[in-house]
């Protein structure tokens, strides 16, 4: 089964710059997008084959996750609880019968890191919904979740010690989600590969320079890391200040 998870950081822009192509040429299973930044109607995306769930913010123009899937999910949920909607768009949950596939895009703590409260409230949220899912059958989590975890996962690591992203807080995060029984696909892979970054600032010659942050991930439950075959960062795919992550295992 293969995975795409992509931030286009606005998908009507990305669109323009090549995510239909990328899209057909990868004939994913399940492809997951993260900060669509659309409403309901502004976009018409045919994608023969695929069934369409879109989980949109209240803010126009912010935010957003989207999942595109070969297979009709048993259920599907737009926020931590059953029948309610996060307000800013950021989790879908597709129930299929072997697992559950959680999209999301965490909260950025902002620049002055104004935001990083909220941020450590969602993270508690979080490990306790994906602990809660997998008592119940195994969870794949994939998307932004606008962390650096180790000094590995970004170019810059002591000048960014603190910043947001790369706070003590929420890297510690990471590690006691990861301690409660998941595991990081691309790191469990590749443990010392180093400048494999999915994100790049906009500034002139960053990214054609490497310095980048790997802050795009599959996370998977602990009982299927086994099941793995090959976890990829599509660094070559342009359309977004974030690339493509992709993974392929066998559910």
């Amino acid at each position: 089964m293969k995975l795409i998870s992509w931030n286009v950081n606005g998908l009507r822009a990305c669109v323009k710059k090549g995510f239909l192509e990328y899209f057909k040429e990868m004939n994913a299973d399940i492809f997951c997008v993260q900060e669509t930044k659309l409403q309901e109607g502004q976009i018409n995306l045919e994608l023969e084959g695929y069934y369409q769930y879109w989980n949109y913010a209240l803010k126009k123009g912010y935010s957003g996750t989207a999942v595109f899937t070969k297979e009709k999910p048993l259920k599907v949920f737009y926020d931590f609880e059953e029948a309610t909607y996060e307000p800013e768009g950021r989790i879908l949950t597709l129930e299929f019968e072997k697992f559950y596939l959680v999209n999301m895009y965490t909260p950025n703590s902002q620049r002055d890191l104004a935001r990083l409260g909220f941020r450590l409230e969602w993270e508690e949220k979080v490990r306790k919904y994906l602990n809660q899912l997998s008592k119940q059958k195994p969870v794949i989590l994939c998307g932004d979740l606008n962390v650096a975890h180790e000094e590995i996962d970004l170019k810059n690591s002591k000048s960014n010690k603190g910043n947001s992203g790369f706070t003590e807080e929420e890297r510690g995060m990471m590690s006691k989600l990861l301690e409660t029984g998941f595991v990081d696909s691309y790191r469990h892979l590749y443990p010392e590969k180093a400048e494999m970054y999915t994100w790049w600032s906009y500034m002139s010659q960053v990214r054609e320079r490497n310095i980048g942050w790997r802050i795009d991930y599959f996370i998977v439950s602990k009982d299927i890391i086994s099941n793995i075959k090959d976890a990829e960062i599509h660094a070559q795919v342009y359309g977004s200040d974030h690339c493509p992550i992709y993974l392929d295992i066998a559910l």
